[in-house]
C-alpha cells in the first residue's frame, strides 16, 4: 500500500539493500532480466541480416513482442496463485528452446511465417523476472516508506540493463556473428533464470486471499487506473521500439553500423540517471501530477527526433527523451501499489510490461516499414504519434489512479477511504 509516512528526507538505497534477504534475489534477478534489453535488438540484426528488410526485422520482433504482451499477464497470475517458481522453471526452457528454433529457421533462410511461428512461443515464454522482483520487494515491505525508493531502484536496474543489453547485443552481431545475440540472450536466460527461481525463501506467498480485507481473488485488469497506467506504458514501448529499429536503420543509413549501440545506450543512460535522481528525491508534487507532467516533458522531446540528422545531434536527443522515460515508469509501477491488493500485485506489474512490449512491438513493425519506405528518419515518427496518444488518455483519465480504499473494512464489507499522504 502507499506509504502513510510524510517525510521530508525519503530513505535512501543504502537502507533499501540492507533489507534481509534483498540481495539473495537481486544478483540473479539481474542476470535473469538482461536477456530481455537483448532479445528485440538481436531479432532486428539477425532477420534484417538475413532477409535484408527493416520491415520483415521488425514484423518478426513485433511478433514476439505481441505474443509476450498477450501471456505475461497470465504468467503473472499464475505466479500470484502458484507461486514464481513453479512458472519461472517450465518457461525458461520452453524459451530457451524456441530462441534456438528462432535462430535456426533464421539462418537456413525460412520463410518469414516459419520465424513467425518460432517467434510466437519466444515471447510468450520470456521469463518476467522484472514484475517478479518488484513483487519480492512489496512481499517484504509492506507499508514501508522504502517502497518509492525500491519502485526507483528498480527502474534504475530496467534501465541499466538496457544500456549493457543492446550495445552487447549488437556488439556480438556486428563483431562475433549475426546470431550471436540470440545465442546469449538464451543462455543468460537459462542460467539467470533458473538460478532466480531457486531462491525459494524471498517469494512472496501465493494462493491466499488479499490481505488488505478483500475476499477472493481480483483481477488486476479489473481496476480501472491499472488500464489507463497500461495505456501510458504502451505510450513507452513505442519509444523503445521506434528507437530501436530507428536508431539501426539511421547507422546503416550512414554507413556506421556499430554506432547503433553507442545510441541506444545513450538513450538507456538518460533513463538510468533520471531513475537514480528521482528515486533520491523527496517530491512534494503527487504521483498523479508528475506522471502527466513527466508525460509531457517525453511526449515533447520525442517530438524532436525526428529532426536529427548527426550522430551527436541524435544521441543528445535520445539522452533527453532517456531523462523523461525513467521518472514515467518509477510513478507508474510505484501506483500499482496503492490500486491493486496484494494477491493480484505480480499480475499488475505483468500488465505493465507487457503494455510495453505490445507498444513495442506496434512500434518496430511500423517503424520498420516506415524505415524501408521513407528512411530512417520516418521511423522516428512512431514514438511521437505513441506519446501524444497515450498522454491524451492519460490527462483524459487520470481520475482513475486515485487509490483504492485500504486498511479498514465495515461490519457489511464496505472500505472506507482513509486519506493518505503522498510522497
Amino acid at each position: 500500500m502507499a506509504s502513510t509516512v510524510a517525510s521530508d528526507k525519503r530513505p535512501g538505497y543504502g537502507q533499501l539493500l540492507r533489507t534481509p534477504g534483498a540481495w539473495t534475489f537481486l544478483l540473479p534477478g539481474f542476470a535473469a532480466r538482461q536477456p530481455f534489453a537483448m532479445l528485440t535488438i538481436s531479432i532486428v540484426l539477425l532477420v534484417q541480416h538475413t532477409t535484408g528488410s527493416y520491415g520483415s526485422a521488425g514484423a518478426a520482433a513485433a511478433v514476439t513482442g505481441v505474443s509476450m504482451a498477450l501471456f505475461a499477464p497470465q504468467g503473472g497470475k499464475l505466479a500470484d496463485r502458484f507461486g514464481q517458481r513453479a512458472v519461472l522453471m517450465p518457461g525458461v526452457l520452453v524459451h530457451t528452446a524456441s530462441v534456438t528454433l528462432l535462430i535456426v529457421l533464421a539462418l537456413t533462410d525460412a520463410p518469414l511465417w516459419a520465424l513467425f511461428a518460432a517467434a510466437v512461443p519466444t515471447g510468450a515464454s520470456v521469463p518476467q523476472v522484472g514484475p517478479m522482483v518488484r513483487a519480492r520487494w512489496a512481499a517484504r515491505l509492506p507499508g514501508s516508506p522504502l517502497l518509492p525508493t525500491a519502485a526507483a531502484f528498480e527502474s534504475v536496474t530496467d534501465e541499466f540493463t538496457f544500456v549493457v543489453g543492446p550495445v552487447l547485443a549488437t556488439a556480438l552481431c556486428t563483431g562475433v556473428h549475426p546470431a550471436a545475440g540470440l545465442t546469449a540472450e538464451a543462455g543468460l536466460t537459462l542460467a539467470g533464470g533458473l538460478l532466480f527461481a531457486a531462491q525459494r525463501r524471498t517469494q512472496p506467498t501465493h494462493g491466499r486471499p488479499a490481505l488488505d480485507g478483500r475476499a477472493g481473488r481480483v483481477s488486476a485488469l479489473s481496476v480501472p487506473g491499472v488500464r489507463v497506467l497500461a495505456v501510458a506504458f504502451l505510450g513507452i514501448g513505442s519509444v523503445f521500439g521506434g528507437m530501436q529499429v530507428s536508431l539501426t536503420a539511421f547507422t546503416e543509413e550512414i554507413g556506421q553500423p556499430g554506432m547503433n549501440g553507442l545510441l541506444y545506450g545513450l538513450f538507456a543512460a538518460g533513463n538510468m540517471l533520471a531513475g537514480v535522481a528521482v528515486g533520491a528525491i523527496a517530491w512534494k508534487t503527487g504521483p498523479r501530477r508528475r506522471l502527466v507532467l513527466g508525460y509531457t516533458g517525453l511526449t515533447v522531446a520525442a517530438s524532436l527526433l525526428w529532426t536529427a540528422h548527426s550522430v551527436v545531434l541524435l544521441g543528445a536527443l535520445g539522452l533527453l527523451v532517456g531523462l523523461f522515460i525513467a521518472p514515467a515508469l518509477i510513478i507508474g509501477y510505484t501506483l500499482v501499489d496503492s490500486l491493486v491488493p496484494a494477491s493480484a500485485r505480480t499480475e499488475a506489474f505483468t500488465w505493465l510490461t507487457g503494455a510495453v512490449a505490445l507498444g513495442q512491438a506496434a512500434a518496430v513493425t511500423v517503424a520498420g516499414q516506415l524505415a524501408d519506405g521513407y528512411g530512417a528518419s520516418a521511423g522516428f515518427a512512431v514514438p511521437l504519434v505513441g506519446t501524444v496518444l497515450a498522454l491524451t488518455t492519460l490527462v483524459a483519465l487520470r481520475s482513475r489512479l486515485s487509490p483504492r480504499a485500504t486498511g479498514r473494512v465495515a461490519a457489511r464489507g464496505i472500505g472506507h477511504r482513509v486519506p493518505v499522504a503522498v510522497d
